[in-house]
């Protein structure tokens, strides 16, 4: 760990949150990084707005299989009250807190020059590439650089598109499929496993132990607890 930090400290991201840990976690061994965090617990369902989890997404192919195309226009055909929504709500609540889709990954010390939902996509990848050596997450969903650009290649959306909430809605649901949405729906995956799953997208949430998946790196933490997680789960897709 002496030798990571090093690696930080010398690209100048040590203690810049783990959005900054994100952009740089190639230079590194993932592999040494992924140790299991101590179980804890909390029994109190509560949210600790600490501000944005930082983390979300952490590969420029991502953390899952891909979806299957059929799957993302059926995750579309939820209607907007509809259970998807609520729980992009719940990851919103744990990731962009009250700035909702206008959220901006508060350890960057140069922000974009306009709101996110006011910038198109490409604007969007000027500032990140005008800006180098700080944290980079944008939108209700915190995406970081690379997971951004897998997303909005993969959505097929040209980056002329404004970022705008529906366009952002649209990315979220390709991590949502990655995580197993469909078949946690069609009742092939437990709740708690695409509920792990979630939590290995964005840190914000935690998984089983009562901790974030990225516990500890860059100063992670989950913003809600698993209790809390877990109720919200449970309501979200009662039958």
């Amino acid at each position: 760990m002496r030798r990571i930090w090093s690696v930080l400290a010398c690209v100048g991201l040590v203690g810049q949150g783990a959005y900054a840990w994100a952009e740089v976690l190639p230079m590194v061994s993932r592999a040494s990084l992924m140790t299991k965090a101590a179980p804890l617990i909390s029994a109190e369902p509560m949210i600790r707005h600490s501000g944005p989890s930082l983390f979300a997404g952490r590969s420029i192919t991502g953390m899952f299989a891909p979806p299957d195309p059929n799957e993302l226009d059926n995750l579309r055909n939820y209607p907007v009250e509809g259970r998807v929504a609520r729980l992009r709500n719940l990851i919103a609540q744990a990731e962009a807190g009250k700035k909702g889709y206008d959220a901006v990954q508060y350890g960057a010390r140069v922000k974009p020059g306009a709101a996110p939902t006011q910038l198109t996509i490409q604007q969007i990848y000027d500032w990140i590439k005008a800006t180098p050596g700080q944290p980079h997450a944008i939108g209700r969903y915190q995406f970081i650089p690379p997971t951004l650009r897998r997303l909005v290649r993969q959505a097929g959306i040209d980056p002329k598109r404004q970022f705008t909430p529906a366009v952002q809605d649209r990315l979220a649901d390709i991590l949502l499929a990655d995580a197993g949405l469909a078949p946690f729906l069609a009742g092939e995956m437990p709740r708690q496993t695409f509920m792990n799953n979630l939590a290995k997208i964005w840190a914000g949430l935690p998984n089983d132990t009562g901790k974030s998946h990225y516990h500890g790196y860059a100063g992670n933490k989950a913003t809600m607890s698993w209790a809390h997680f877990d109720a919200q789960m449970a309501r979200i897709f009662a039958q």
